[in-house]
């Protein structure tokens, strides 16, 4: 039985349906989605860590490529954090398929006196974006403390050093160096299915207000003395300068 010219016309339609309907959900599905990307000019923007809506989600360098911050449309609050700077907090808005940049900019913050002497924290803890909290506080990312040369600073005594991921296991720890002594943590923390509510990787509160204050100065979330920014071990010795006058010159 041959079709009607009506119903070939209908079949020809919906073949073409069949193949152009799936792109087009697929295309609509990523303009609803808005991207935010996050800027900074020098070192200290790049490693500062990042919070979105209270949630920490990495540190800025990394934050592009399969790691970038694709949001719901609507309002959102921005903030990054660095050890020995002011938090940088902002609110932002964002349409369907917007890409909005913004800018970052830390700013130094008043420090209290410095001990007399360091001890040395090594850490070594996969993954290496994981982020590490002192006493409560954030300093860095675990890549700033490892490897030849780098390390945690802090002050003689006990201290909380935490370790966390938003999809693993927190690794929590208690040390109490002695005055130049050096302590190493090595682990690997452990992938969960179950939502980390770390209150380490949820922000100060000041995210959900409906006014949002300056942020306050680093030093008031830091433990008194503040440790200084990830830096080289102290008793390694400074590479030799270059010879002024190489042979065969």
């Amino acid at each position: 039985m041959s079709l009607r010219p009506t119903a070939r016309l209908w079949y020809v339609i919906l073949a073409m349906l069949a193949f152009l309907l799936p792109p087009v959900l697929l295309a609509g599905g990523n303009q609803v989605m808005g991207e935010l990307r996050l800027q900074g000019k020098t070192k200290v923007e790049r490693t500062s860590g990042v919070w979105i809506d209270g949630q920490y989600v990495g540190y800025l360098k990394e934050l592009k490529g399969n790691k970038r911050v694709l949001l719901l449309p609507g309002e959102h609050v921005v903030s990054v954090r660095q050890n020995g700077y002011q938090d940088f907090t902002q609110r932002v808005v964002l349409r369907p398929g917007q890409k909005l940049t913004v800018e970052v900019a830390m700013q130094k913050a008043a420090t209290g006196a410095e001990p007399a002497s360091w001890s040395t924290v090594k850490i070594d803890v996969n993954p290496p974006r994981a982020a590490v909290f002192l006493d409560g506080s954030f300093v860095g990312h675990v890549a700033e403390f490892e490897g030849l040369g780098r390390a945690l600073l802090v002050a003689p005594g006990t201290h909380n050093i935490k370790i966390t991921l938003p999809g693993y296991k927190t690794f929590e720890t208690e040390i109490n160096p002695l005055a130049h002594q050096k302590v190493e943590l090595k682990t690997t923390l452990l992938k969960s299915d179950v939502p980390n509510n770390d209150p380490s990787l949820q922000g100060n509160g000041s995210e959900n207000s409906d006014h949002l204050a300056p942020p306050p100065p680093s030093s008031s979330r830091q433990p008194f003395p503040q440790p200084p920014p990830p830096q080289r071990d102290p008793d390694r010795a400074p590479p030799p300068p270059p010879d002024p006058n190489p042979q065969g010159a």
